[in-house]
C-alpha cells in the first residue's frame, strides 16, 4: 500500500482551533499509528505545489480571492478575526492545503505511471473550483491535478476519468469543474438534505446515491455497492474522496455509520476498482470527528 503524507499537512492553530471542528492534526496521528507497518509504503511530495500552477487553474477574479483574508474566513466558515492577517492564514491553513494538493498530483502521477492504489490522507479539496472557494475547500486539487496531468501529457483529453465520491457531502465543486467534460464521470454518494444543495451540480453526476439524514451503514453501503455496479471498464484512472464526515460521531456529516462500516466501504471502492484494473487515487475528503483518523487507520491497515 502506497500511502502519500507529509509533515506539512498539519494545521495547528492553537487556540484558533476551537473556531472549527475539523481535525487539522489527524494526518499525523494517522502516520504515526501506520509506520511500523511492513504493508504501507509512506511517499511524501518534495514540495508543496505552486501558486502558478494554482492560478493556471483558477478564474482571474479567483486569483485574487485566494489571496484576500476575508474571502479566505468565508470559505473557512470562520468568524472574520481582525487582527488574523493573511499571511498568518497563510502560513498555518493554505500552505497545509498546498501540501495536500501537491500529494495528489504524486498520487496520480504515481498511480499512471505504475499501476495499483496511492493513497494521499490529504486532498480531497472537493467543493473548491475555477471560480469559487467554499465548505473549508480553497484548491480543487483533482481539477489542478487533472490539467497538470494533460499538460504533462500523462492524460490525453479524450482519456476517461472517473471520480467517486463518498463523502458525507455532495462534491459540488468537481460537479462544476467538469460540467461541460463528458469524459469524467462522477459517482457520488451523498447526504442529500445537508450542505451543498445546488440542484445544478447535483444534476451533473452520473451516478448518484443521495440518501436521507440519518442513514446507517447498512442501508448506505448497499446503495453504494448498487452504483459500483454501474461503472464502466475503461477509465484512464480514477480519484476517489473517501470522506470520513459519514461518521455518527461527525457533527457535519448528518449520517450514522461506524468505522468498521467505513473500512467496509473502502474495500468496496477498491474491490470494485481493482476489478477493472483503474489506477486509484484515494483521497481524504472531510472528517471532523476525533474517529476520523482512527477510521482511516483500520481502513489503511485492512486495505494494505
Amino acid at each position: 500500500m502506497n500511502v502519500i503524507y507529509s509533515q506539512n499537512y498539519n494545521i495547528s492553530l492553537g487556540l484558533l482551533n476551537y473556531l472549527h471542528p475539523f481535525d487539522g492534526t489527524k494526518f499525523q496521528t494517522i502516520h504515526k499509528a501506520l509506520q511500523t507497518n511492513n504493508q504501507v509504503k509512506f511517499l511524501a511530495p518534495e514540495e508543496s505545489v505552486s501558486m502558478e500552477i494554482i492560478d493556471e487553474f483558477l478564474s482571474s477574479i479567483m486569483r485574487h480571492r485566494v489571496r484576500n483574508k476575508n474571502g479566505i474566513f468565508q470559505a473557512l466558515e470562520i468568524p472574520k478575526i481582525p487582527f488574523v492577517s493573511f499571511s498568518l492564514l497563510d502560513r498555518k491553513i493554505l500552505s497545509p492545503m498546498r501540501w495536500g494538493v501537491a500529494g495528489t498530483l504524486l498520487a496520480a502521477d504515481q498511480a499512471l505511471k505504475n499501476g495499483g492504489l496511492y493513497w494521499n490522507i490529504s486532498g480531497g479539496y472537493h467543493h473548491a473550483m475555477q471560480q469559487n472557494m467554499e465548505g473549508f475547500c480553497i484548491y480543487n486539487d483533482i481539477g489542478i491535478g487533472y490539467q497538470q496531468l494533460l499538460k504533462q501529457g500523462l492524460l490525453l483529453p479524450e482519456d476517461k476519468i472517473l471520480i467517486i465520491d463518498t463523502d458525507a457531502h455532495h462534491g459540488n465543486g468537481n460537479a462544476y469543474t467538469f460540467m461541460e467534460n463528458d469524459r469524467v464521470t462522477l459517482l457520488d454518494v451523498y447526504n442529500a438534505g445537508i450542505y451543498p444543495t445546488s440542484g445544478y451540480t447535483r444534476d451533473r453526476v452520473n451516478i448518484a446515491a443521495p440518501l436521507p439524514p440519518g442513514t446507517e451503514g447498512e442501508t448506505y453501503l448497499k446503495a453504494y455497492a448498487e452504483a459500483l455496479e454501474k461503472l464502466d471498464d475503461d477509465y484512464r484512472l480514477a480519484f476517489v474522496v473517501a470522506g470520513t464526515d459519514v461518521l455518527m460521531s461527525d457533527k457535519l456529516g448528518g449520517l450514522c455509520l461506524t468505522i468498521d462500516d467505513v473500512v467496509a466501504r473502502e474495500k468496496l471502492t477498491l474491490q470494485a476498482l481493482e476489478k477493472r484494473s483503474i489506477p486509484t487515487v484515494m483521497l481524504g475528503g472531510g472528517g471532523y470527528s476525533k474517529e476520523s483518523a482512527q477510521s482511516v487507520i483500520k481502513a489503511i491497515a485492512a486495505c494494505a
